[in-house]
């Protein structure tokens, strides 16, 4: 079963950019789908980005297109999530998971949630 650690989540000003990091524990990781969730409080846990188990069919949440971008290292056990041009709305405490293979819009068919990282925008 892979556990995931988020890291790189800071304080940043409105327009800055942050790079979060998902290192993966475990093994197989090749095999499976991860996403990037985001949960501010009092909202549900929404999902920001996901991609394929290879690498391939990165796919987002209309809020944050054109300006976050996913991308993983299967060598490394790790996935990324480059975060630009970054607003208020979006500070949040940021999570991934995974699931098999590819890609799911539903949150409930992700497991073995992170810890968080928390990112926070303001002036």
């Amino acid at each position: 079963q892979l556990q995931f650690v988020e890291s790189g989540g800071s304080l940043v000003q409105p327009g800055g950019s942050l790079r979060l990091s998902c290192a993966a524990s475990g093994f197989n990781f090749g095999t499976y789908a991860v996403g990037w969730f985001r949960q501010a409080p009092g909202k549900e846990r929404e999902r920001v980005a996901c991609i394929d188990f290879r690498g391939g069919s990165p796919n987002y949440a209309d809020s944050v297109k054109g300006r976050f971008t996913i991308s993983r290292d299967n060598a490394k056990n790790t996935v990324y999530l480059q975060m630009n041009s970054l607003k208020p709305g979006d500070t949040a405490a940021y999570f991934c998971a995974h699931r098999r293979r590819y890609c799911s819009t539903a949150t409930t068919d992700f497991g073995s949630w992170g810890q968080g990282t928390q990112v926070t925008v303001s002036s």
